[in-house]
């Protein structure tokens, strides 16, 4: 199967991103490769968000995806984003897996439904065999807030090499915005080793009902930077 050309571009998707400190920060290190170091914080995040529509992307058509892994330290953009690390990346596309897998990126089967009843957001994620492994639920205003834009940074291990990526985007978070839970509902998953401590406390998060971005092409070798 011939792949996409890179970059690729994905528009008005439906997102919601957030981060917390984990119960257990060494059982979720352990999940870092060598050469990799924990944000100070012990921060992770996730990024759950559908694509509705083959109109939304230039290639991949619709899909849905969450992904989630660690912070890093040392490896921030200029504007204090971090870098970060996927070791969970659970796509309903083939396609698209098959893109980011050529990449480094941990992508396995899954899909993800996000649903929104009144201020109510309702994020499930759903393994290969279509159990639910991950809910979120999020309290979510209808307004937009300001429109954020910038990159992202991404560390992928490609044939045993580090290589970082960068991620544009553009989005539109919605200005009142509470994560209210957040359940890893699966013990005998490897992404038990992300679950938060508790209380809850998230570190940083949206919702964006349209939210676009780039899947690069211009990655480069970790240590060429």
């Amino acid at each position: 199967m011939a792949l996409p050309l890179a970059p690729q571009l994905i528009v008005n998707s439906r997102m919601l991103y957030f981060c917390w400190v984990p119960e257990d920060p060494a059982a979720a290190a352990a999940l870092l490769p060598a050469g990799l170091t924990p944000a100070e914080d012990r921060a992770i995040f996730i990024n759950q968000y559908v694509v509705d529509r083959d109109e939304q992307t230039s290639h991949f058509g619709a899909y849905s995806l969450t992904y989630a892994g660690l912070d890093l330290a040392g490896l921030d953009l200029e504007d204090g984003t971090p870098g970060r690390w996927w070791t969970h990346y659970l796509n309903s596309s083939l396609v698209m897996r098959d893109y980011a897998a050529k990449r480094g990126v941990p992508a396995t089967p899954g899909r993800t439904t996000l649903d929104l009843d009144g201020d109510r957001l309702t994020a499930i994620t759903y393994a290969e065999d279509d159990r639910p492994i991950i809910r979120s639920v999020a309290r979510v205003g209808a307004g937009i807030g300001e429109t954020a834009r910038g990159h992202l940074r991404y560390i992928t291990a490609v044939d045993g090499r580090l290589t970082s990526g960068n991620y544009a985007y553009v989005g539109e978070p919605v200005d009142d915005f509470e994560l209210l839970s957040l359940e890893f509902l699966a013990p005998d998953h490897s992404c038990h080793a992300l679950r938060p401590k508790s209380p809850l406390e998230i570190t940083f998060g949206f919702y964006a009902p349209r939210a676009s971005f780039c899947y690069p092409g211009g990655e480069a070798p970790l240590d060429a930077d």
